[in-house]
């Protein structure tokens, strides 16, 4: 089974480029999206051309701004949205989809933002998210994808020493976060099958940072330990365009 996760800044933005071409090229079973920045009924329509997925997408309350979708060949056998927090249940944030054995959830972590202003938030949003997941994990596994907004090690950023703690992705209170979710029996899939490979998944529009691969690895598909067998094969698609992030995929065993 394929899963790509894909933090696309703008699904309308996007389908004006070449994402159709690039989610057939994936040939993905479940594609995760982020950041669509979209109501729902927009995100359907602006997807009707593709064919062969069922679609399901939360949006944020603020119009053009936030929100999710997953994108799956097979149906669900339930679809939930939010985390059923009033707090933090306005941005469309999150879906969970069951499947027969696993649930996926696609989350689209918040951000920070500039000179750290919503970092006490996030601490709040990573404690009840992950709380969330583990309620999830007692009735079957988990795999949790998205955009996290967190370089959870040195090797997952250019600059982590100018970067440390004064930017957000990359506080000691996100790596906390983080350290949280592994702590709580979840496997980073990338960095486990590329212990000490230096990819990004993020790049800034500023300063030709892609061009320079001065990035960023915030993007992750994060598995119950009790699917560790079945990772198969993961990799950030660098050569992927459209979005200031790159897509994430992993192939997992059935």
């Amino acid at each position: 089974m394929r899963l790509v996760s894909w933090n696309v800044n703008g699904i309308r933005a996007i389908m004006k480029k070449d994402f159709a071409q690039a989610l057939h090229d994936f040939a993905a079973d479940i594609v995760c999206l982020q950041e669509t920045k979209a109501q729902v009924d927009q995100v359907v329509a602006t997807l009707e051309p593709l064919n062969g997925y069922h679609i399901y997408c939360n949006s944020a309350e603020r119009k053009g701004y936030s929100g999710t979708a997953i994108l799956s060949k097979k149906e669900p056998l339930a679809v939930q949205y939010d985390m059923g927090m009033a707090e933090h249940d306005q941005e469309g944030r999150v879906i969970a989809a069951e499947f027969a054995d696993f649930f996926l959830i696609t989350v689209y972590t918040p951000n920070s933002g500039s000179e750290l202003k919503r970092l006490s938030y996030r601490q709040q949003w990573d404690n009840d998210f992950l709380a969330y997941v583990k309620k999830l994990e007692q009735i079957k596994p988990v795999i949790l994808c998205g955009d996290l907004n967190v370089a959870h090690r040195e090797i997952d950023l250019t600059h982590p020493k100018a970067n440390y703690n004064k930017s957000a992705g990359y506080t000691q209170i996100e790596i906390d976060g983080m350290d949280n979710i592994i702590a709580a029996g979840f496997i980073d899939t990338f960095r486990y099958l590329n212990p000490s490979t230096v990819k990004y998944s993020w790049w800034s529009y500023r300063a030709g940072a892609r061009a320079k691969n001065v990035g960023w690895r915030i993007d992750y598909f994060l598995v119950s330990s009790s699917l560790a067998a079945r990772i198969q094969f993961t990799d950030l698609l660098n050569e992927v365009t459209g979005s200031d992030h790159c897509p994430v995929l992993l192939d997992v065993a059935p």
